[in-house]
């Protein structure tokens, strides 16, 4: 195993981070790694907005839900998932783009830009940063949009907050790795299970971490996903032209 692999494999996530700023060109390595990923099409339909205004980072952390290590972070980098570039694209050759109306524009554009920003983590944790990625930003959509002046056919996909840890995290165990590798076909015959063992393991950590209150991974996991947990997301997506109709 090489120390490219033993780094992810070591991933952990970092919300407590030391008062000492990145530096640009450090910041411009990891975003030329993340934009060096593959795209569908080479379409390259995602980009990413650094932000580093502390009142900025504070407005973005309270959007999110609280959460102060978007406002701590020194960087904070929003992917955008960005149909906008594409369209002008298509101004210039008197064409009409229809992709971003479609769930399959959707799928492809979020999943670019979150193999840009599995990149981004790689290339920053390489570099002994730390990092946190923020589904938050999903929490107040609109706000997030007004914010950071995104047009129409982009949105906002997922941020990172990245910094120098202040302190190591646990590193939080994950499903059997039986439950991720199907073998020619998807395997339903030991899930239940494996995820019985998982539980068992997770409620180990969450007590080792002081988050016992939690339960387990498939009680909380289920809890959260009994709604839809950001219900703006729809809406807003419809107002940045993503219809999600075809």
């Amino acid at each position: 195993m090489n120390e490219t692999i033993r780094t992810i494999q070591n991933h952990r996530s970092i919300r407590s981070f030391l008062d000492k700023e990145v530096d640009d060109v450090i910041i411009d390595e990891i975003l030329k790694a993340a934009q060096s990923m593959p795209n569908s099409i080479n379409g390259q339909q995602s980009s990413v907005i650094v932000i580093k205004d502390k009142e900025t980072k504070a407005k973005i952390a309270q959007l999110a839900g609280g959460q102060k290590w978007v406002e701590d972070a020194p960087v904070f980098l929003l992917f955008v998932l960005d149909f906008y570039k594409t369209s002008l694209a298509a101004e210039k050759n008197g064409l009409t783009q229809v992709i971003h109306e479609s769930v399959e524009g959707t799928m492809a554009g979020t999943f670019d830009a979150g193999l840009s920003m599995g990149a981004a983590i790689i290339a920053a944790e390489s570099l002994n940063l730390g990092i946190v990625p923020i589904g938050g930003v999903r929490k107040n959509p609109g706000e997030i949009i007004k914010l950071l002046n995104l047009p129409p056919y982009t949105y906002p996909a997922v941020g990172l907050a990245v910094g120098y840890p202040k302190d190591e995290s646990h590193k939080k165990p994950r499903l059997p790795f039986s439950t991720f590798r199907h073998n020619e076909v998807y395997h339903t015959e030991e899930m239940k299970e494996a995820i019985d063992r998982y539980d068992m393991e997770m409620e180990d950590y969450l007590k080792e971490v002081g988050r016992q209150q939690e339960g387990n991974w498939s009680k909380y996991t289920s809890g959260i996903y009994q709604n839809v947990y950001y219900p703006d997301v729809y809406p807003t997506m419809k107002a940045q032209k993503f219809l999600n109709d075809k």
